[in-house]
């Protein structure tokens, strides 16, 4: 019975933060709180469940957003991307894509997006152009850049602990993929988005005259945040040498960018998405009841079974149902239960290699199919309603699903090849 009921509360969910009639936030948190209250899982399971360095190192990095959105920062950078786009907004759109994608690939892309989203917006304001072609190419660069290294993606870091892969590894195995997989995804975002991006010359010739020395407001904030991000991307890097979470570096960035930068934690506390923050919870919940009951576990094993002992079915097979069952469980808890599967599979005599690379870049690309497949999608969405503007469901479901079918092909071309022949 608990089943079927953790099945029909997460699939009524889903539906209605598909169809966008109510906040995705108060359906979570509605859907996580209906497992605990009707006994599917309890409450200390539940909260569990949180990921709490998720939820923290998303508010010290809203926080540090917002102390650098005060110094001007972020329109500066706008200013500067128009210039160097040449105000052309295609061209703005690649550079802006090939700039999230790397800084994905060497911080992680929900820190990525959290600081490159204010610049995105702002530099649509200065265009006074629609937003949305730019923010929904921003999230899925983040993604495909986040596949390439093992701090890029969460799933990769689960997938390396669990697998014994250093940083290294996954560059050599992931990295020429990657840039395959994005080159196709800037192919198709020009054919997609190219007729919709269209700025009159005047427009453009009024954003390339404005100076970027006008926008930076504060510059002893500015100075003194900057070096407290470097820091903070140093410990990024270096945090598990170090022996510590990506959230407490974040955390202590946060603090230190307050200190040093004297601002009052009540206004800066306010730069937080909450809302974000809350969806996840009750996201991070009610994924768990899923998991609990063992639905996802048994259709990996069903996969497992389909697949028996041949091992260019295994992986091309576990990439793509790993793809799909991303998008809709979210990649985080789906990767942490299909780790199991490969470790049995591995048991049963497959090839090590492909299986592991093909669940990275199935978790790690599949994200792109739907607004809520990855943690920056949530997050690049929730900034950008309180910005104004609604980034929908199917509206991204449609540029999403062409790169992921793309994206699945080529890493299909690529496992079999590098690893199965």
């Amino acid at each position: 019975m608990d089943v079927w009921i953790a099945g029909t509360i997460f699939v009524v969910a889903y539906a209605l933060i598909a169809l966008e009639r109510w906040d995705r936030t108060l359906i979570a948190l509605l859907a996580g709180l209906l497992v605990v209250l009707l006994g599917i899982i309890d409450q200390h399971a539940a909260f569990e469940a949180i990921d709490l360095n998720v939820i923290f190192l998303l508010a010290g990095m809203m926080v540090i957003a917002g102390a650098l959105a005060q110094t001007g920062l972020f329109d500066w950078l706008a200013i500067r991307s128009v210039r160097l786009s040449r105000g052309d907004p295609m061209r703005l759109l690649l550079i802006l894509a090939v700039v999230t994608a790397f800084l994905s690939a060497f911080l992680d892309n929900v820190t990525t997006v959290v600081l490159t989203t204010p610049i995105t917006l702002s530099v649509a304001r200065r265009l006074d152009v629609s937003p949305m072609p730019y923010l929904i190419s921003q999230i899925l660069a983040s993604n495909i850049g986040g596949t390439a290294t093992l701090i890029g993606d969460p799933p990769n870091i689960l997938i390396g602990s669990a697998a014994g892969l250093d940083f290294a590894e996954f560059m050599l195995n992931l990295g020429p993929v990657t840039i395959a997989v994005f080159i196709a995804y800037a192919t198709i975002m020009y054919f997609l988005f190219r007729g919709s991006l269209q700025v009159p010359e005047e427009r453009r010739e009024s954003a390339l005259e404005i100076t970027e020395s006008v926008t930076i407001t504060n510059r002893r904030l500015l100075v003194r945040s900057l070096i407290v991000v470097a820091l903070t991307m140093v410990g990024f890097l270096f945090h598990s040498a170090l022996g510590l979470e990506a959230a407490t570096v974040a955390l202590l960035g946060a603090t230190l960018i307050m200190l040093v930068g004297g601002l009052d934690p009540h206004e800066a506390f306010r730069e937080v998405e909450w809302s974000t923050l809350f969806f996840f919870v009750g996201l991070f919940v009610l994924v768990e009841a899923v998991v609990h009951v063992g639905i996802v576990e048994s259709v990996a094993e069903m996969l497992a079974q389909a697949t028996g002992d041949n091992a260019g079915i295994a992986s091309i097979g576990l990439l793509w149902f790993s793809a799909i069952a991303s998008a809709i469980v979210d990649n985080i808890p789906y990767t942490a239960t299909a780790i199991p599967v490969v470790d049995q599979l591995i048991a049963g005599g497959l090839p090590e290699q492909p299986l592991w690379w093909s669940l990275a870049l199935g978790a790690c690309l599949g994200g792109n199919l739907t607004i809520v497949g990855a943690s920056a999608n949530v997050v690049v969405a929730n900034l950008a309603l309180r910005g104004g503007h609604t980034i929908k469901f199917f509206e991204f479901f449609r540029y999403g699903s062409v790169v992921v079918v793309a994206s699945l092909l080529i890493s299909s071309v690529y496992v079999w090849f590098r690893y199965l022949t």
